[in-house]
């Protein structure tokens, strides 16, 4: 029985799939491997850079953003606090709340970071890919960018 064309699309792309969720994974690996977050956990990291990229937040906000739960983004926050690298707020509206930001400290290390990494991509693209190459990855950034923007 031979395969429909509707079938061998379907193959091809759970096969580029699979490889493109390893590959992102191992580019992740080495981009975190490129600097020193010190004791921070990589929750915590990833919690600095989504308030440094949206901007201020609530524990709520920054556990669905997470697809966490309010009381582990809660225990996330306070380590964060206690490090001095977000403060709190009182919410303008509702008391209740805190709105967090980052300290001055903080984002000068954010920022140092994602330099280090751009860095370190920035000479594996040059090191390993030919011109040509590198107009490929353009035109497939692109194309990652629609997949993630839902």
């Amino acid at each position: 029985m031979s395969k429909q064309p509707d079938d061998m699309d379907t193959e091809r792309a759970l096969e580029m799939a699979s490889e493109l969720r390893i590959t992102i994974g191992k580019l992740r690996r080495l981009l975190r491997e490129q600097v020193h977050i010190g004791n921070l956990t990589w929750s915590e990291v990833t919690v600095l850079g989504r308030l440094e990229r949206d901007g201020p937040a609530t524990v709520t906000e920054l556990a669905r953003a997470e697809g966490v739960r309010s009381q582990s983004m809660g225990a996330t926050v306070a380590a964060l606090v206690s490090a001095e690298l977000i403060v709190g707020s009182p919410h303008p509206k509702d008391g209740r709340q805190t709105i967090l930001t980052l300290t001055d400290a903080c984002r000068t290390l954010v920022t140092e970071n994602r330099a280090v990494r751009d860095d370190w991509l920035l000479h594996a693209i040059q090191a390993k890919l030919t011109i040509q190459e590198q107009a490929q990855l353009a035109q497939g950034i692109a194309l990652l960018k629609r997949l993630a923007n839902d």
